[in-house]
């Protein structure tokens, strides 16, 4: 398999180069991960994987002072031999929280100083029902994007002026610029780490 596989990274030549760790496990290097947005991993042509089995796409940031974690990132398969993936905001989420990332590759590797991507070959059914990364976090912004959207509409379908106002001493009025406010904030804490809600 260490022909079968290649990976190329935007702006950048094809790397062919993985090692193989295991019978079923193969590592490559990405040299300046910090300046690449989108990785392509895909099957050369050479040896297509045994029938029922797909090669699981997994991505790591270095990190100095441990072995490296796992983010699944998706897979490729002989009906599709290809992917692309953005691993930009991954490094965010890495340094967010390690719920998604894995061990897969052992905790034994050597503590890199470089991230890397791994292929685990696996049955195509199992990969099927997991979740990358990188959609968890886009989920999580869509959703939070639509339901603020959404209550920022519905309260300003009442909003009345001060002198349309009926005087009631058991209801409190927030000002329109209130919301307007919290709306903005909300947006740009969003914007920036989808899971800040978490904390």
């Amino acid at each position: 398999m260490l022909n079968a596989l290649g990976v190329i990274c935007s702006g950048r030549l094809v790397q062919t180069d993985f090692q193989q760790i295991s019978e079923v496990q193969y590592l490559i290097n990405i040299p300046e991960a910090d300046n690449v947005n989108h990785v392509v991993v895909f099957l050369t042509g050479t040896t297509p994987f045994a029938e029922g089995m797909a090669g699981a796409v997994y991505f790591s940031w270095p990190d100095p002072n441990a072995p490296p974690t796992w983010q699944f990132l998706g897979y490729i398969s002989n009906s599709k031999p290809s992917a692309i993936f953005k691993i930009s905001q991954l490094k965010k989420l890495d340094e967010m929280s390690n719920n998604s990332a894995v061990n897969v590759f052992g905790a034994n590797l050597p503590i890199s100083h470089i991230a890397q991507i791994g292929v685990s070959i696996e049955p195509e059914s199992n990969l099927m029902q997991q979740t990358p990364a990188t959609t968890t976090t886009d989920t999580y912004y869509q959703f939070g994007q639509k339901m603020v959207e959404n209550f920022f509409n519905f309260v300003s379908s009442f909003s009345v002026t001060q002198s349309q106002m009926m005087p009631n001493p058991n209801e409190a009025f927030v000002p329109l610029s209130t919301v307007q406010t919290w709306f903005t904030n909300f947006q740009r804490r969003l914007q920036q780490n989808p899971s800040f809600w978490k904390s």
